[in-house]
């Protein structure tokens, strides 16, 4: 290609965006037609919880844009026809009904009949939506009439009712049954010509047991290692490096049935956007890094302690459903979590513990997170009487639960588990990177447009160290000399650490990192001395 032809081309993809409605209208549209967010997102290729932001102020770009563009406008003229058709129904059948009351009914010839006003919707096991159709459809895996359209699709619900024929060829409906009625296709705006032809997936199935988020793990390595013919350096290479999408499909596949509605891209307060454009917000996540002043005397024994699963364990925290709210109480409410701005205490306990706001030069006032805050609040207790409580200023916080990201955690771990079990490192790294690259880029970041939410970035991050700085305290309260606390992992202790910790590979686990001698001999203080 030579220099104008790259031109010409960059020219023709400039161009006007297709037009979108209002995001409200893009809503409505979809739960007139009555469509779940998954539907759309997977007709769209995209997750829901991208969906879930062009219908509360994002909006798409590029061919994805004229898609969904083009989706919308043949749901709005689709609904048009639908609503003059429903009009003239509701006028046929009331000259029917008329007819009909003036008609005797045989014995044994009547059917039951089915009202023409919108259908009932319900919901399978799996979630998808189940339209009842006022007339039967052939079920896309028999061929035989089904009342019912799960996901887009005839079919039905059970597999006793789902009886292929013996032709295997759609069964005509039984005697007396109306046909489909088939209306007049709506007028539409041209469809977009795809840049390539893509193969249909098979259909879902209303009672079709599905792959549970462990299986796309196992699956996404299998798939990968079969792509590159068992090279496992490549295989993981290439996994690590779609780990991020990977990650939010699987968030997609925990929260399929949640209580929960999460607002991925929410309005953010300004201390938690980033002053420049490679500087940090106001956010202080109290990362532990301290050393002990002075050891025990004499020559010692130091194991450096490695924490396995640091973020993974700290998934689960609370996390803000919905969008932070400005609020100036003095009081905490253990219902909601969010950043808060508090005087710390004053911490006497240097010597022997870190400080768990972490290293800070600068007095007064900072902005913390929900796990510092409740860290705080706890060492201020009756149990501990270790600081004064902090002194809260204002907060922005929402609505919060512990477990948003259990499912999700829970689903890594078992991969992680199975995967150390039977030596399989593909899967583990894999799994690192999933769990390790959905924290880092859920804020500012343009490798993650699915998920912008800094403010859970920041929590889960504190919420690891604030799991060290336990750690630590659980070392100290054990009658071991806690000698540095370091990041979300590192722990060095002297004394027999078994007494506090299990050990091993598992997130509830640690693993031996490093063995080393600190200290000086009593013998050389003593020459000093002299």
């Amino acid at each position: 290609m030579s220099d104008f032809d790259a031109i010409d081309s960059l020219l023709d993809a400039v161009g006007p965006q297709a037009e979108l409605p209002p995001c409200h209208v893009r809503r409505e549209l979809r739960e007139r037609a009555r469509l779940s967010k998954a539907q759309v997102a997977r007709a769209l290729g995209v997750s829901p919880s991208t969906l879930s932001g062009w219908e509360s102020g994002r909006d798409p770009a590029g061919e994805i844009r004229t898609k969904y563009a083009y989706l919308l406008d043949g749901l709005n003229a689709k609904l048009a026809t639908e609503t003059e058709t429903e009009t003239e129904t509701e006028t046929e059948t009331e000259t029917e009904t008329e007819t009909a009351a003036e008609q005797p009914v045989t014995s044994g010839t009547a059917s039951t009949a089915t009202p023409l006003s919108s259908p009932d919707l319900g919901q399978d096991e799996e979630g998808d939506d189940v339209e009842l159709l006022v007339a039967p459809e052939p079920c896309v895996l028999c061929g035989r009439p089904a009342g019912q359209r799960v996901a887009g699709f005839a079919q039905h619900l059970t597999p006793a009712d789902c009886r292929p024929t013996a032709t295997g060829a759609p069964a005509a409906p039984p005697a007396g049954q109306p046909t489909a009625h088939t209306s007049k296709a709506p007028l539409r705006t041209t469809r977009p010509a795809p840049a390539t032809e893509r193969s249909k997936g098979p259909a879902r199935h209303a009672f079709q047991e599905t792959s549970g988020p462990v299986d796309l793990i196992r699956e996404a390595v299998q798939g990968a290692l079969a792509e590159h013919r068992g090279d496992v350096d490549a295989a993981t290479a290439a996994l690590v490096k779609r780990a991020i999408p990977d990650a939010m499909r699987l968030l997609d596949e925990t929260r399929k049935g949640a209580r929960y509605d999460v607002i991925a891209h929410p309005w953010i307060p300004d201390i938690l956007k980033k002053q420049t454009a490679r500087g940090a917000d106001q956010i202080w996540e109290a990362r532990p890094k301290w050393t002990r002043h002075e050891l025990p005397p004499g020559r010692q024994q130091v194991t450096a302690l490695d924490i396995n699963g640091a973020y993974l364990s700290a998934l689960k925290t609370h996390l803000p459903l919905g969008q932070l709210e400005h609020s100036t109480s003095l009081a905490h409410d253990r219902r909601r979590s969010g950043v808060h701005l508090i005087t710390p205490p004053a911490w006497e306990h240097e010597a022997v513990l870190p400080n768990p706001i972490g290293q800070r030069d600068e007095p007064g006032p900072l902005w913390v997170t929900e796990p510092t805050l409740r860290l705080l609040l706890r060492l201020s207790g009756p149990k501990h009487q270790l600081c004064e409580p902090p002194q809260i200023h204002e907060s922005y916080t929402s609505g919060a639960t512990e477990n948003l990201l259990e499912k999700f955690r829970i689903a890594l771990k078992d991969a992680r588990d199975t995967a150390i079990e039977q030596g399989d490192r593909v899967t583990l790294e894999y799994v690192k990177a999933m769990y390790s690259k959905f924290v880092s880029t859920m804020g500012e970041s343009n490798y993650n447009r699915e998920l912008y939410r800094p403010d859970w970035m920041h929590l889960i991050r504190s919420q690891a160290f604030a799991n060290l700085w336990l750690k630590a305290l659980k070392a100290h309260d054990e009658g071991l000399a806690v000698v540095r606390a370091m990041g979300t992992d590192e722990l060095h202790v002297i004394g027999d650490w078994r007494r506090a910790f299990a050990e091993g590979r598992a997130v509830t686990e640690v693993k031996v990192k490093d063995t080393y001698t600190a200290g000086t001999d009593d013998a050389e203080h003593e020459g000093e001395g002299e």
